[in-house]
């Protein structure tokens, strides 16, 4: 049904030809049967097997595959052997870390998959949710959870929480007898329940007007199984990578290959060389080392309270250049707390304590005492205990409240001034009340004291203030000055905060009357109070941090602009007012003019009144703007932009399964700050995949450069193929791994993210690769082609040509783990399993020259001291080239920082 909203309840009862006492039994069989069940489609989760195929799908993985052929097409089973185990390897490892993902269709059938109160023939029944048809009167009632859209027939004191599905951090107060405008923004249709909202307070009663995908949850739903996930940064430069890779072997091998048919080879030989090459150029360890990587950067984040669902992710966060933030729950606590007082002609007093802890003072302005004001302030706290309807209770040393989060955040005032609810109904029982409706905007108690009959009366200030003539101040009570008060109003509501007044007066009821709005005159004013929903301790500190590590920081929220702006100033995000824009100003410009929009959303940093589809194209716009956007949220409102951001960060705590489902990264603490330590351990995650890719590419390489040197002098084949996969797979492949488990080097968040479209072979790694290459190809080639000018056999010179490699790739690994700091001032203890590492490589290479078996098919054979101590001047001689490269980058650093400065 279009716009229930903007239609009269009679009207929408006539239009699906229901009546207030309920469908029968065989119409709503009927009806099941043509709309269908009120359930939303089941994403299928892939399987285990699907999951290992799916680790197989990369550029890196299909060279891999081609040079297996090769290997095997020229009877090379040992070679093709190893680079099967390593690809099974690979996919075992990334198919165990994100078995289980893409849950985010079934998360959202949970928040729907219940049971509700229905009226069917006139009776009260309690029925399967996936059971509503359109027409179906479905009763509400505290706690209940509204099962489908539901123009509301009649409510009572009736409050919905609509955080999870607008963004909105108070329950929304609805009233069914109003008729709305077609337009009515969905956080403004006080007239409707919506399918997954919760009921906070009071009772109600609505008729099923959409079910199922049809309902506002279900469009979210829609949005999220039709969007297509981002890719992660590092994906997209591990393309760009194998495709290099990939281009490189191939037209290396076709040009050794064609000189060597040139000069005459016989084809089986070349065909030999073209593998061994391609066997060399190809970085096998790879993929395990980047798995092992990103897995090592998922442990580190889960013990700082990051829990990673989807592997690449880890990396991701590290390389965001934006964070859109949700507010409720997120940068705030979702609990509404009382911020400030505003006692009659008093300055404005601070409260402290968060959420429903009771425990906080009262900071009075300088030179005030409170012991001067503890009367009134009796008088007002004492007010807001009666007129109230909620619980605040204390279990297992947490407080606990229960009830309307207005009422809530009253009774922990109350409590921090030392009233007791409980208490003061002990000494002023209840006589009658005036519950809160959202026409009337106040509530109101009459309680019996001692000396006679007080009501206690809070509500909106333009509603109470008319009630009063007098107010409380300590020189006692003096003729209302309304003008004052409301200014002091307004301004404490341009700050963001809720603002409440609180009156009280005796009153005596006669025989025979009951308590209306009549008798609420005279009253006297005792007080404003101002609420917020609190900002978390660590928001504040956390985004300072992303600023000093350069990413920008947005919040996009369902509030009002006013509140919206005011949190965002406290937290530090605002600079300017037009850094404020609303969902109004946003879908217009989406409509007309789409690069005013994309201009708009650069330029802001607190979006305002945001429904889910604006949502997603602020994180849409973000990424046409070169952004790398990480979305945070815990709402069903958040799982679309979630889906759609290069990373999404779901709350762990708070969070729905919705929202936690969908995203990359669940909070397990909910804490904001916890996002820093992610992006910090995403920036090592990722300068650790450096590390190894440098490690790899320049021993690589190297090999190449040995091979091509080789060539060049006419001589034999300086390694074998099998020679060369033990090389890369075996003892390079223990180093590589336990370099993905360097620390971070302590400066990553005083860096600016990495430009999203920089290459992984930026300047520093190209100039570092090519002369690792040549120092490694050159000396390799030195010592192959002086031992066979000795008169060495071939696979005499072979076999310590390898041993020269091994030596070689044991001094690499200590370039490695710093771009920029020296070996010498880098301490090996911070990286106990390098150490070993490098132990376990070398020891396993000496073994296999003295395993008979291994030693054959390696063709290798135990060398002479002589020659070890010939061959270890060699290997240092590359130490000494890379440290004076690392010397030289850092002084022309040092002078252009000065330069510049």
């Amino acid at each position: 049904m279009d716009a229930p909203h903007a239609r009269a309840a009679t009207e929408i009862l006539q239009a699906l030809h229901a009546s207030a006492q309920g469908l029968d039994r065989k119409e709503a069989r009927a009806r099941l049967s043509r709309y269908g069940p009120n359930a939303l489609p089941r994403a299928p989760v892939p399987g285990l097997l699907a999951t290992v195929l799916r680790q197989f799908r990369s550029p890196l993985i299909y060279v891999l595959l081609a040079a297996a052929v090769v290997s095997l097409a020229a009877g090379a089973w040992s070679d093709a052997g190893f680079i099967l185990v390593v690809l099974l390897l690979n996919a075992t490892i990334g198919a165990w870390q994100e078995h289980g993902a893409a849950r985010a269709a079934q998360a959202l059938q949970g928040l729907i998959s219940a049971r509700a109160l229905v009226l069917r023939d006139a009776e009260t029944v309690i029925a399967d949710a996936e059971q509503l048809v359109p027409g179906d009167i479905v009763l509400l009632e505290p706690g209940a959870r509204v099962p489908a859209d539901l123009r509301l027939l009649a409510g009572h004191n009736l409050g919905i929480d609509e955080s999870l599905l607008t963004g909105e951090s108070l329950p929304v107060a609805k009233s069914a007898d109003v008729v709305l405008d077609v337009a009515q923004p969905v956080a403004e249709r006080v007239n409707m329940a919506l399918a997954g909202t919760m009921v906070a307070s009071g009772r109600g009663s609505g008729v099923v007007v959409a079910t199922g995908m049809a309902t506002e949850l279900g469009r979210i739903a829609e949005t999220v199984l039709g969007q297509a996930l981002a890719s992660p940064p590092l994906l997209l430069r591990m393309e760009r990578f194998a495709r290099l890779i990939a281009i490189a072997v191939g037209v290396a091998t076709l040009a050794v290959a064609a000189v060597s048919l040139a000069r005459g080879l016989p084809l089986a030989e070349v065909f030999t060389m073209a593998v061994a090459l391609a066997v060399s150029a190809i970085p096998e360890g790879l993929p395990v080392a980047l798995t092992i990587a990103l897995a090592v950067g998922m442990r580190r984040m889960a013990r700082r309270n990051v829990i990673v669902r989807r592997l690449v992710a880890v990396e991701a966060l590290g390389s965001c250049t934006c964070i859109a933030s949700d507010k409720t729950g997120t940068l705030t606590i979702n609990q509404l707390t009382v911020r400030q007082l505003q006692l009659p002609d008093q300055p404005v007093w601070e409260v402290t304590g968060e959420g429903v802890d009771a425990e906080g003072t009262f900071v009075l302005p300088s030179g005030a005492q409170l012991i001067e004001h503890a009367a009134v302030l009796d008088r007002l706290c004492r007010a807001v205990a009666l007129a109230n309807e909620a619980a605040l209770a204390q279990l297992d040393g947490a407080w606990i409240g229960r009830g309307d989060t207005v009422d809530v955040a009253l009774l922990v005032l109350a409590h921090k001034a030392g009233v007791r609810r409980g208490e003061a109904l002990a000494l002023a029982p209840e006589i009658a009340r005036i519950p809160y409706e959202s026409e009337s905007r106040y509530a109101a108690s009459l309680n019996r004291y001692a000396g006679g009959s007080r009501v206690a009366v809070k509500g909106a200030v333009e509603t109470v203030l008319p009630m009063c003539t007098r107010m409380a101040t300590v020189d006692g009570e003096p003729p209302l000055v309304a003008d004052d008060i409301l200014e002091q109003a307004r301004l404490l509501s341009s700050a963001g905060r809720r603002v409440l007044a609180v009156a009280e007066a005796p009153l005596q009821l006669g025989d025979g009357e009951v308590l209306s709005a009549e008798h609420l005159r005279g009253l006297c004013f005792v007080g404003l109070v101002a609420m917020t929903d609190p900002l978390r301790p660590e928001a504040v500190a956390a985004i300072a941090a992303c600023r000093r590590a350069g990413i920008v920081v947005t919040m996009v929220t369902g509030d009002h602009p006013a509140t919206a702006a005011a949190i965002g100033s406290e937290l530090g995000l605002l600079r300017r007012p037009e850094e404020v824009v609303t969902g109004v100003q946003l879908a217009e410009l989406l409509q007309t003019d789409p690069a005013a929009f994309d201009r708009s959303v650069a330029a802001a940093r607190v979006f305002a009144r945001i429904d889910p589809a604006l949502k997603l194209e602020i994180v849409h716009a973000l990424q046409r703007a070169g952004h790398f956007v990480a979305v945070t949220g815990d709402g069903v409102n958040d799982a679309p932009a979630l889906r759609a951001a290069e990373v999404g960060v779901a709350m762990g705590l708070g969070g729905t399964d919705v929202a936690r489902e969908t995203a990359d990264l669940v909070l397990a603490d909910d804490n904001f700050a916890s996002i820093v330590a992610g992006v910090e351990e995403g920036r090592i995650a990722y300068g650790n995949i450096r590390k190894v890719i440098f490690l790899l590419i320049s021993t690589g390489v190297a090999e190449i450069a040995l091979f091509a040197l080789a060539l060049i002098a006419n001589l034999p084949l300086p390694l074998l193929a099998v020679q060369l996969l033990w090389l890369n797979l075996v003892t390079n492949g223990i180093q590589d791994v336990s370099l993905a488990f360097e620390p971070g080097e302590g400066d990553e968040m005083s860096q600016p993210p990495r430009p999203p479209r920089e290459r992984i072979f930026n300047r520093l790694m190209i100039e570092r690769v090519v002369l690792s290459a040549a120092v490694i190809g050159g000396l390799g080639f030195a010592c192959y082609a002086l031992l066979l000018a000795q008169g060495h056999a071939v696979e005499q010179a072979r076999n310590a040509t390898l041993m020269l490699m091994v030596l070689f790739e044991n001094v690499q690994v200590f370039n490695s783990r710093s771009e920029t700091r020296s070996v010498f001032t880098h301490s090996p203890l911070r990286n106990p399993l390098l150490l070993c590492g490098v132990v376990a490589a070398q020891g396993l290479h000496v073994g296999a020259l003295y395993t008979p078996g291994l030693s054959t098919l390696l063709g290798v054979q135990p060398l002479t001291l002589d020659l070890w101590l010939d061959l270890l001047p060699f290997a240092l001689v590359l130490l000494a080239v890379v440290e004076v490269h690392k010397w030289m980058r850092r002084a022309w650093a040092l002078g252009r920082a000065r330069r510049a400065g």
